[in-house]
């Protein structure tokens, strides 16, 4: 068991550091060399969970889909909306984030590793078609077109929040993507009770913490 659970640390240190890599050089410029110094492992453990440079970024864009700060709502459109807002706080701060965005957008090396974009796609018409089938988004909405949509415009914003602002305005930025999208998706009832407000996102990763810690608070009285 403790070699298990120093294997899984290792593969973590790993991930992180490669991420942090990915997220300061990109693709190209990384080096094995430095993400061994990073991480502070040899090289045979890097090779044992990862055998190149491309499965290094697979592991990392795997990493970007986490139900960490996921809150159950009432409406599943706030649930929606929650997870972009989290979303938009995190990225700026996490690494593991940051490096996702670079190499998604890497049209060179995708061939070799692929992207996180249609995950997030994949994710979002989910979300949309349960929506819809609860009544929450309008009749003629196609699910999994909003989402191609709505993704082409997050990723605008990303690029656009990092080079104008460095990330400083990444929640207002996609707070004003959600208010312009959903009044053309959801329906009237449920737009008025959709909180879109630019420190959503922060709530919600605090309400997040809040109740993960409470059972431990308990455990421990």
């Amino acid at each position: 068991m403790a070699q298990q659970e120093r294997a899984v640390r290792t593969r973590r240190a790993v991930l992180e550091a490669a991420a942090a890599v990915f997220a300061e050089r990109g693709y190209a410029a990384a080096t094995i060399a430095e993400i061994l110094n990073r991480a502070g492992v040899t090289k045979g453990a890097l090779y044992f969970h990862f055998d190149s440079k491309a499965a290094l970024a697979q592991g990392v864009l795997q990493e970007q889909i986490t139900t960490e700060y996921h809150v159950t709502r009432e409406l599943k459109l706030q649930e929606w909306v929650d997870a972009g807002m989290t979303l938009a706080r995190r990225l700026p701060q996490e690494p593991m984030l940051l490096a996702g965005v670079r190499l998604s957008a890497d049209l060179q090396g995708r061939d070799a590793f692929g992207s996180a974009w249609p995950a997030w796609a994949e994710l979002t018409g989910a979300a949309l078609a349960e929506a819809k089938e609860r009544g929450e988004v309008l009749p003629h909405v196609v699910p999994e077109e909003a989402a191609e949509v709505f993704l082409g415009a997050w990723i605008g914003v990303q690029f656009v929040s990092q080079a104008v602002a460095g990330w400083a305005d990444l929640d207002h930025r996609m707070s004003a993507l959600f208010n312009h999208l959903l009044p053309a998706i959801a329906a009237p009832a449920v737009l008025v009770r959709l909180d879109t407000a630019p420190d959503r996102g922060a709530r919600v990763i605090a309400e997040a913490r809040q109740k993960s810690a409470a059972p431990l608070a308990g455990a421990n009285s």
